[in-house]
This record gives C-alpha cells, structure tokens and sequence, in this order.
C-alpha cells in the first residue's frame, strides 16, 4: 500500500528475492493483513495525540468503480496528515454532511476548514450551525490537492475498481500507511529525517511481527 506497485509488480520482486507466490496471494495477503494493519496504526496515532484541532483541508475527487463516476470526500490537517476518507455515490449536501460528522465524531472539531467553492460544504456546515468555520480561496487547498497524489498512483496501479466497498477499504488502510510514512522530509534535517524514517520502519515491523 506504500508504493505505487501492481499486484504484479510485488509478485515479480518476491520472485526476485527466491518467494514464489501468485499475485493472487499477495491480494489475499493484504485483504487480510492490511485493515489490521491500518487499524493499529490508526489506533496508536490517536492515542498518541495525532488528532488535530487545527485547520483542515477538505475537497473532494471523482473515482470510477466499475464505470460509474463516484466521489471520494478526503480530509486532511495542516501537515497533510489523512484524517477521514469517505466514498459516495453522490456530490450533495447529506454526502458532505455524514463526511464532516463523521470526521468531526473521531477527530474532534477543526477551528478552520478550508474548502473549494462547492455549495454542499456551506449547506452542510450551516446546518452544522458551524458556517463561520469555513475559508474558500484560489491556491488555498494546494494541501490536499497535492495529498490526492498517492492515492491517483495507487488507483492507477490497481487499475480501477469493480466494487463499491473496494475503494471505501482501500482508502481507509491506504490513507494510515501514508500517515505512518509521510515525515515531511523538507521540513527536517537530514539527520532527524533518517532518526524518524528508522523510526518508522521499527514500527511497522512490529506490527508485521505481532
């Protein structure tokens, strides 16, 4: 979930190492390892205090499963940190609504939130009573425009989805594994940049280990 890789991909590298497996094995591998995974993380990181009360970054962007244009609502905090992902037939104002409650619900409520010029989100944060919240202006959601990238990568790799609860899945474990990863190496040095990436990677062995 880190790289933008095939299921291919993964299967030609193991073989490269001396593990024969199909690809068919590594799409079960992480069907059932990777929501564990995910969930962990997640859970540490809240519990840890990686919860944000600060400004987010709210937008949204389509994605086909199978054929059909559906939309992808995504949140994220000031350091492009995933909060919340949430798949949706619709581009609407319940849509928008059941993505901040339920962002709200777990995360605790933002003092910002910088939008687009959508109408659902005023709607949906006026019946909030929280419209006083909301900042829209050219340039000022290159946050999340630029944290939508990983995603598209990894959606091209997969080569779309089929099914309405694959992306929802996807998303959900795509999203923690960036966050565990994403250490905003221009904003350190190089030496705190190499502590936390070994740091990082401890960790995730851990999890692979438990």
């Amino acid at each position: 979930m880190r790289f933008p890789l095939s299921l291919g991909n993964v299967e030609d590298l193991l073989h490269d190492r001396g593990i024969e497996v199909s690809h068919e094995t590594v799409r079960y591998w992480w069907q059932r390892f990777g929501p564990a995974f995910a969930a962990e993380i997640k859970k540490k990181r809240i519990a840890g205090g990686r919860t944000s009360k600060w400004p987010w970054h709210l937008d949204e962007v389509f994605v086909k499963i199978n054929g059909k244009t559906h939309y992808l609502w995504r949140a994220v905090d000031h350091e492009g940190e995933v909060l919340e992902s949430y798949v949706a037939k619709k581009r609407d104002k319940k849509a928008e609504l059941k993505f901040v409650k339920n962002s709200m619900r777990k995360h605790g409520k933002s003092e910002r939130l910088t939008t687009d010029r959508l109408r659902s989100y005023g709607a949906a944060l006026k019946e909030m009573k929280a419209e006083g919240v909301q900042e829209c202006g050219r340039h000022l959601n290159t946050r999340i425009e630029n944290s939508h990238l990983p995603f598209r990568r990894r959606e091209r790799a997969m080569l779309r989805f089929r099914r309405m609860r694959s992306p929802q899945k996807f998303v959900s474990v795509q999203a923690s594994v960036y966050n565990h990863f994403n250490l905003e190496r221009t904003l350190t040095s190089r030496p705190i940049f190499k502590k936390n990436r070994s740091a990082a990677l401890a960790e995730w062995r851990s999890l692979g280990a438990a």
